[in-house]
């Protein structure tokens, strides 16, 4: 049994003290804590987690994911497996467990709440009952995931509030997700079970969850970032900092480290930020970790200060994994199925049908930063019988492909995107995951659809330029390195770049456009839906 001793100013996240000290390691445990009167100018940090983020969104298999973070003193995760969930149903968590087994990194998973996200969309599976029970019987389920479908709890609708029912019998915890919601509709919610929020708006409103005994989760993805939003909240209350949606471009810059440098440089507390990727994840999910004592699990990060939360060495479970940024394990990415409906699109079947010269349509507004959206309506030409999209306003082609069944395109308009030609489309599409695509051109929207359906991933399509980042395993995630996809997707970022795109995560972004559970205007495979009216609505006035 391995003994050994790392010398270093201790972090104490539960008295919030920093003493030099020696730790001393033993059979993947802390052993003993001896004070010291001097140490080396080095913290000892308790292993870093991120309770809240879907490993999907990375673009990255769970074991080249792991590969990635635990560079960053990232040591374990909980994780939300509901984009796979939707695509492949259970046979696709089962991939998520399976796949990062063989890493160090600790990844616990929650139990998808909404498979389908909403009842007013398909998805290719579906997860009731009888899989959630089956899924709790294995102890790395700490949580059921997020119940996005909160107008359902507010509504007693028995497709979740039965599911609820089930996961309460259990015991097991329940996560949030209701942006915007006070007052009443809040309590209500929260009585229901709910124990979490990562949606908050303003710091206002994460104010009232708090007091009302929510555990708030600040997040700062790629395409969501609330953490200066959100940090006269952070400043004055313990809470979680989480990632959310991380893509693998912003992974090679870093993770929960870059989470803490900027938590700090805002002013918020550094014990607090500190405790809100330890002690707080470890103790509300019940996991090994969280704190450097006698008898915990021996998960450590060393960094250079409490400023720049440079690593330098990372533990877990009493083995050295990660030093100065390099992996020291060995992974080996396993296959999961593509699931996409093999149907060719043509450029006929992009456009919307109209009479005369102008016509009334309603546009979905990005806004960028967050995963909202606003509506308004404008007037687009019409020419030869079809609406045309206007990229001098910026107004553009909007369309969903159903990936899991023959089906004509969902069509609407979008504002946002900034693209002067050409098109984009993903197979990453928030929740059901069918294939998006925006762009300026028809013919063009037509290919990258198309593109995508055959690799899933991204395309992006310039005249006669193709480029594209495949996502082999469910059209979500890659099993290659990360450096390789994040590559790639750099190129593809330059290609729109150069076509009038602004956004700093425009496939992000675009994927965000058919969450139907976010404000205000959404699309779907069944029509646009209004999230404020909760009813569908026709893209033509």
């Amino acid at each position: 049994m391995s003994r050994f001793e790392v010398e270093g100013q201790l972090v104490d996240v539960v008295n919030g003290k920093v003493l030099p000290s020696r730790v001393v390691i033993e059979g993947g445990k802390f052993a003993e804590i001896v004070p010291l009167e001097e140490a080396p100018p080095r913290y000892l940090l308790p292993g870093l987690i991120d309770s809240h983020i879907h490993i999907e969104s990375s673009q990255l298999c769970p074991s080249r994911f792991a590969e990635a973070v635990v560079p960053h003193g990232t040591t374990a995760v909980v994780s939300d497996p509901h984009e796979i969930a939707n695509v492949l149903g259970v046979e696709g968590v089962r991939y998520m467990l399976s796949d990062s087994e063989g890493v160090p990194l600790r990844t616990f998973l929650t139990v998808p709440s909404c498979v389908p996200a909403t009842k007013y969309e398909d998805s290719g599976a579906v997860i009731g009952i009888p899989e959630i029970e089956e899924l709790f019987r294995d102890r790395r389920f700490v949580a059921f995931g997020e119940v996005m479908d909160y107008r359902g709890v507010l509504e007693d609708d028995p497709l979740i509030m039965d599911k609820i029912k089930a996961v309460k019998k259990l015991w097991k915890l329940i996560d949030g997700h209701c942006p915007g919601l006070v007052g009443e509709d809040l309590v209500k919610y929260i009585n229901a079970g709910m124990r979490t929020d990562h949606e908050c708006l303003t710091p206002d409103e994460a104010e009232e969850k708090y007091f009302l005994g929510m555990w708030i989760q600040v997040r700062e993805g790629s395409a969501s970032r609330d953490l200066g939003l959100l940090m006269p909240f952070a400043k004055r209350h313990e809470c979680m900092l989480v990632s959310d949606d991380l893509r693998a471009k912003d992974i090679a810059s870093g993770h929960l480290d870059v989470l803490l440098r900027k938590a700090v440089a805002m002013g918020m507390p550094v014990m607090h930020a500190i405790r809100a990727v330890t002690a707080w994840p470890a103790w509300h999910y019940g996991l090994p970790g969280g704190s450097i004592a006698a008898g915990r699990t021996a998960d450590l990060v060393v960094v250079d200060d409490l400023k720049d939360f440079q690593v330098r060495e990372v533990y877990i479970a009493g083995e050295l994994v990660a030093r100065d940024g390099r992996a020291l394990f060995e992974v080996a990415p396993k296959d999961a199925p593509l699931a996409i409906f093999p149907q060719e699109r043509r450029a006929e079947e992009m456009m919307i049908p109209a009479q005369g010269e102008r016509a009334s349509v309603r546009v979905i507004r990005v806004l960028p930063d967050q995963i909202e959206s606003n509506a308004f309506v404008t007037e687009l030409p019409v020419r030869g019988g079809k609406v045309h999209p206007d990229p001098q306003q910026d107004v553009l082609l909007l369309a969903l492909c159903d990936r899991y069944r023959q089906a004509a395109p969902v069509l609407g308009f979008v504002k946002g995107f900034g693209l002067k030609r050409g098109a984009m489309a993903t197979s990453v599409a928030h929740d059901s995951h069918h294939i998006l695509a925006v762009g300026a051109s028809a013919k063009e929207m037509a290919m990258a659809v198309n593109t995508v359906a055959m690799q899933g991933g991204y395309a992006v399509v310039d005249g006669e330029e193709v480029g594209s980042l495949p996502l082999n395993v469910a059209g979500l995630m890659s099993t290659e390195p990360m450096s390789a996809v994040a590559g790639r997707e750099a190129e593809l970022l330059e290609m729109l770049k150069g076509m009038g795109c602004p956004l700093p995560a425009p496939f992000m972004t675009l994927s965000f456009q058919s969450l139907l559970v976010i404000p205000e205007l959404k699309i779907g495979n069944r029509g646009l839906f209004d999230t404020t009216r909760m009813e569908f609505v026709k893209p033509l006035l």
